[in-house]
């Protein structure tokens, strides 16, 4: 049973896994492992618990189908909502965790996410300002090639601009073209 005090046991005995698994067990010998001291099971652990009191679930919560259950505590900050949340929802539904479209389900929620929260910012007074909040002002003012020598990510650096000023781009043309069919109307 999860979230116990106690450490579970083992599914199989260290002789059945020696016996099974060439060379296993070849670090057992304390004498050869430092952080032994670190690994003593005779200590407290600090639960005075078999099983923590479980948080009341208010509303049908995602998780994974690997999971029997929702952990005994879980976020409930940001809900699901709209179209991004029935694309979390399927993909929890649907798909393990050790799926790719699981995940790729959950990158295109945030996608969609992100894009619903850019045409909300332009019903506002002050929409998003892609230019000043992403950066580019800076990158061009404050040393653009020094600052980009020694880091790890220099492959995908010539695809900044496309993945920052994409979807701006694709959403003036999509503009364009709405006003263009309104206006031949």
């Amino acid at each position: 049973m999860p979230y116990t005090a106690a450490k579970p046991p083992l599914p199989e005995t260290p002789e059945q896994l020696r016996a099974r698994i060439p060379g296993w067990g070849a670090d057992l010998d304390p004498a050869d492992r430092p952080q032994v001291p670190r690994e003593r099971t005779d200590l407290p652990n600090g639960a005075h618990w078999d099983f923590p009191e479980r948080q009341p679930e208010t509303y049908p919560r995602e998780r994974s189908i690997e999971h029997e259950m929702l952990p005994p505590v879980f976020g409930t900050a940001q809900p699901l909502h709209g179209l991004s949340g029935r694309i979390r929802r399927y993909s929890y539904e649907r798909f393990s965790e050790g799926r790719a479209a699981h995940w790729l389900l959950l990158i295109a929620a945030d996608r969609v996410e992100a894009g619903g929260a850019h045409l909300r910012s332009m019903l506002t007074l002050r929409p998003d300002n892609p230019i000043t909040e992403t950066g580019i002002l800076s990158e061009v003012r404050r040393h653009p090639v020094a600052s980009r020598r020694g880091r790890p990510d220099v492959r995908h650096q010539v695809l900044d601009p496309l993945i920052v000023a994409g979807p701006w781009i694709l959403g003036g043309l999509a503009a364009a073209g709405v006003v263009r069919a309104l206006r031949r109307r």
